[in-house]
């Protein structure tokens, strides 16, 4: 069966082969009438446009790149926040008709090969998750002329359109619960420091500390269960006499809880748990978390908006959303 073509949309819609093209391409200098015929002549035939062909006239491949900067055993681990973003930044691609290309940038190889890869044109834009430190990929991104976007404020000096939560608000927010609820010696184990969420939730806790006239005490894991848990018995060796830690993940959350339940340590009684996050696992922890919630679908949705945005010569002011206080039974 012969593959229905564009002269025969038109035919079929009585419009010409012209018409028929800006259509399908998504140009508006079409009237409501004549783009509802197209519409129904290309639902009968059951026309699929040429997406090589209609690249040539759109200048648009209608994929995006979606650019994590972690290995693979990181990004397909138990922290459930790389899949939460992929999936929310996919659905909300597709809503817009475009696609998601999943690049990996664990390693200088990796990285050589996505710039390679955005170079040769085959994305329309590029979505950067999970930057760390002084990643070249921002600037060499930015040099190409593509539009791009990052997924939490870059830690690297390159004027790029973000979308982040309030990190240090929700830090400060977490570390004065625990103040308010009278505990004396509140730690906080702090997300990597090559990381701008984990430097923002560190100060964010000092300054609530620092405001309450309190020492900080801290020790840093990578944002993963294991450094929780790790980081948890550093804490212990250091001040036994701690009564409260803010913790910069509930990943790492988790492992510090198994830490304290371990060491005879009753939480909240002896020492309260507060996490940051809200994964889904927060509310099945022995004892159930509490957390500051972080708007992970929102922000990843805000994210494509965004760069879908600048295609249309939108704005690229930074969008910064709110964080929650979640209370449950740790803290």
């Amino acid at each position: 069966m012969r593959r229905p073509t564009l002269e025969a949309v038109a035919a079929r819609a009585g419009v010409s082969r012209a018409t028929v093209s800006r259509v399908v391409n998504g140009q508006l200098t079409v009237t409501p009438q004549i783009r509802e015929a197209v519409l129904r002549a290309v639902d009968e035939l059951g026309y699929v446009p040429n997406s090589a062909a209609r690249s040539l006239v759109t200048q648009r491949t209608g994929s995006i790149a979606l650019v994590v900067s972690e290995p693979p055993t990181r990004v397909f681990s138990e922290d459930p926040m790389f899949a939460t973003v992929i999936r929310s930044a996919s659905l909300e691609l597709e809503a817009a008709d475009r696609q998601v290309v999943l690049m990996l940038a664990g390693s200088a190889k990796s990285h050589a090969r996505i710039e390679r890869y955005i170079a040769g044109g085959h994305v329309d834009g590029v979505m950067l998750i999970s930057m760390h430190g002084a990643d070249p990929l921002p600037a060499a991104i930015a040099r190409m002329g593509v539009p791009v976007v990052s997924y939490g404020r870059p830690a690297v000096p390159v004027p790029l359109p973000y979308v982040d939560n309030d990190n240090v608000g929700g830090a400060e927010k977490a570390a004065r619960h625990l103040l308010d609820r009278g505990r004396r010696r509140v730690a906080t184990i702090a997300g990597p420091q090559d990381m701008i969420a984990g430097q923002d939730r560190l100060t964010g806790y000092r300054n609530a500390l620092r405001d309450a006239d309190r020492r900080s005490i801290v020790a840093v894991g990578d944002f993963t269960r294991e450094s929780g848990a790790v980081a948890m018995r550093h804490l212990l060796e250091d001040d036994p006499a701690l009564d409260a830690v803010f913790v910069a993940n509930d990943l790492m959350a988790v492992g510090a809880l198994q830490t304290l339940r371990q060491a005879g340590r009753r939480v909240p009684d002896d020492v309260a748990v507060v996490g940051f996050d809200d994964i889904e696992a927060a509310r099945y922890t022995e004892p159930p978390l509490t957390t500051m919630r972080h708007p992970v679908v929102e922000q990843a949705a805000a994210m494509v908006r965004l760069l879908l945005g600048l295609f249309e010569g939108g704005p690229a002011d930074p969008v910064i959303l709110p964080t929650e206080l979640v209370v449950r039974e740790s803290g």
